[in-house]
């Protein structure tokens, strides 16, 4: 009697078929060998993870689509931190953070970034024009074509979700 393959084998099978062809493909598309390798192994991580690897129809066009979400992730934090360096090149020397502090800022704006990626895309949005923008509920909602209502469940969820994500570094 046969038995059915087990999940360790389906994430095997999948990596050993096409972690070479999505290598080849992030590195004609990025132009960084690094890059291209880090995001490859965290398309499989994230699979392996998700423990979804069986039963996939169009292995390299889903692996594609994950390292393209992936990448733009990347780019998105890469954006931020360079706002926020920025930012900092305008400030007045006195007013610079230290380099520790600095380095938690940028951590915490990291992980406030992966704590949105939980949320819709609408109630990303939704955070990101109230506290980038500094857009009214009535703005945002008719931005996003919503009521008010929907707006503030949106920032709730989305403020709380950011609240724990950050932990408090100045907690003994």
């Amino acid at each position: 009697m046969l038995s059915a393959p087990s999940p360790q084998s389906d994430f095997q099978a999948l990596y050993a078929e096409h972690h070479s062809w999505l290598l080849h493909w992030l590195k004609r598309r990025l132009h960084d060998a690094g890059l291209a390798g880090d995001l490859a192994q965290d398309t499989f991580l994230k699979i392996f993870l998700a423990r979804s690897s069986a039963g996939i129809a169009q292995p390299r066009p889903f692996l594609a689509t994950i390292a393209k979400r992936l990448l733009a992730n990347h780019c998105r934090r890469e954006e931020l931190e360079r706002a926020y360096l920025d930012a900092l090149r305008h400030q007045p020397q006195a007013c610079a953070p230290s380099p520790e502090a600095m380095s938690i800022l940028l951590e915490s704006l990291q992980r406030i970034d992966r704590a949105l990626d939980q949320l819709s895309a609408k109630a990303r949005a939704a955070f990101l024009l109230a506290h980038l923008d500094g857009m009214s509920y009535a703005e945002i909602a008719a931005e996003l074509g919503t009521t008010t209502h929907s707006v503030k469940k949106y920032l709730s969820k989305a403020n709380l979700l950011c609240f724990f994500a950050v932990p408090d570094f100045a907690a003994p």
